[in-house]
């Protein structure tokens, strides 16, 4: 695993998703949006952060899109029972492994 990938991958998705986390607390949306709503955001907004990762990283984006997938399965499950924030914080690191791991195979295997 390529542990500059890694700690890149972490601080760019994180900036990613505090931005438009951000952005989004900023548009005038009714009371309670994000509760009504927040199931379909979240999974789109954490998406559209690993598209920024891969493209600021130069990654290919499927195995990105995969290890953001993988990640917010464990991070949703874990913000079920520990919170949304620690649940985040779990999501990250290991979205941040699977990028790094990716990079490490892609450069093993051959193209064909």
């Amino acid at each position: 695993m390529d542990l500059g990938i890694f700690w890149r991958a972490l601080v760019v998705q994180a900036l990613a998703v505090g931005v438009l986390f951000g952005l989004l607390l900023a548009l005038p949306l009714e009371r309670g949006f994000f509760r009504d709503y927040g199931a379909v955001i979240g999974p789109v907004a954490w998406a559209a952060s690993a598209i920024v990762t891969a493209r600021v990283l130069s990654l290919a984006l499927g195995p990105v899109l995969g290890s953001a997938l993988a990640a917010g399965a464990v991070g949703l499950a874990a913000g079920l029972v520990i919170g949304h924030g620690p649940g985040l914080l779990v999501s990250l690191p290991l979205f941040a492994a699977g990028c790094a791991a990716s990079l490490a195979l892609e450069r093993r295997m051959p193209m064909v």
